[in-house]
């Protein structure tokens, strides 16, 4: 797994995992790795400083980072900001409003979507990180919930 430091154009900064330097390539030309913040998806990787272990506790964060079943688009950490907190609800409102929730059977439901199986629309659900990557892996376009309710972030 590889974190990178992104940079949208609209001056939003926020970082991502994935699974190689390849796949962040893969998904950035397939148009899947998307601001948070606007949903634009002219991000780029910004300058890093790399991160070399100096002690045991330089170690033990180096061990934190995700596992392999990580999701490949980025998480966010819970808003501190009331307004960011709001705005980022009020996303999450509009997206479940705005979509068919397809529970557990999202996998299975993107991939009938994704191979043209099933009538094409807006779905969420729930995904564990094993599918998470299997989808993103196949090129099925998948993205987090910002802050979702069904999980603890």
């Amino acid at each position: 797994m590889i974190r990178y430091d992104l940079k949208c154009a609209c001056g939003c900064e926020f970082d991502a995992w994935f699974k190689d330097s390849a796949a962040f390539d893969a998904l950035k030309a397939a148009g899947q790795v998307v601001c948070a913040s606007c949903g634009s998806t002219d991000v780029k990787k910004a300058l890093m400083a790399p991160r070399v272990a100096t002690s045991r506790k330089s170690a033990k964060t180096r061990s934190e980072a995700p596992s392999e079943g990580a999701a490949a688009v980025g998480a966010l950490s819970a808003p501190t900001d009331p307004e960011l907190a709001k705005k980022l609800k009020d996303l999450q409102d509009y997206l479940t409003r705005n979509s068919d929730d397809v529970g557990s059977a999202f996998p299975e439901e993107a991939r009938r979507i994704h191979y043209g199986e099933a009538d094409k629309r807006q779905i969420h659900g729930v995904a564990s990180p094993e599918e998470a990557r299997e989808l993103t892996e196949e090129g099925v376009p998948i993205a987090p919930l910002p802050l979702s309710s069904r999980r603890a972030n």
